[in-house]
């Protein structure tokens, strides 16, 4: 009797011969795991599962970079401080404003005397009030003209150092000037390098 390699008999035998395993040891000794059990175990939930308790992690994080960073702020720690008063622009600003006598230093507290005695005059004599009030805007205004005539010599000082980006719309260097320029110097923050007036950056 002839083979035929196409009958069904020679189909169930090689079904029923045994698979051959490779001997151990020979691989990695387990199992290659499926492409879906090892993305199942790379992935993360982007949702934790308690909300409450993640938030109030997070918030406790921001909370205590924040009391580094003010702290930095009070201390003059530089490489602490929030990033925006880390740009070397803005400590040149700090420490010329530092170093120079600003006549709007003292225009909040000279306000709040005059108004106050404005609001006593006023009561008995009310003529002598408006005089107060003149005085009030007169300095008001010397103040914003020496603040002025600063940031004008600052300006030039922040190009030639630093470039155009230092004193461009996006820098707020002006702003950050004037404003820091009206406080008196014991409030300002960050807190000034050197303790007296006279020190001018470089």
């Amino acid at each position: 009797m002839t083979w035929n390699p196409f009958s069904k008999r020679a189909d169930e035998e090689t079904a029923q011969t045994p698979v051959q395993e490779p001997p151990r040891g020979t691989g990695k000794g387990r199992p290659t795991p499926k492409r879906r059990q090892a993305e199942r175990q790379n992935l993360r939930p982007l949702v934790p599962k308690d909300r409450k308790a993640a938030t109030k992690e997070a918030k406790t994080r921001v909370r205590a970079k924040e009391n580094a960073e003010y702290d930095a702020m009070r201390s003059g720690d530089v490489a602490h401080m929030p990033k925006a008063e880390r740009l070397p622009w803005r400590v040149y600003i700090r420490d010329y404003v530092d170093a120079r006598f600003n006549l709007g230093e003292f225009f909040i507290p000279a306000t709040f005397v005059i108004l106050l005695i404005t609001m006593l005059l006023s009561i008995k004599w009310p003529a002598l009030a408006n005089p107060f009030l003149l005085l009030m805007y007169v300095y008001l205004l010397i103040a914003v003209i020496d603040v002025a005539i600063m940031w004008r010599k600052l300006r030039k000082k922040l190009v030639e150092k630093y470039g155009e980006a230092a004193v461009g719309k996006g820098s707020r260097s002006a702003s950050y000037a004037w404003s820091r320029a009206i406080q008196l110097r014991r409030w300002r923050l960050p807190k000034p390098r050197y303790p007296k007036r006279g020190h001018w950056p470089k």
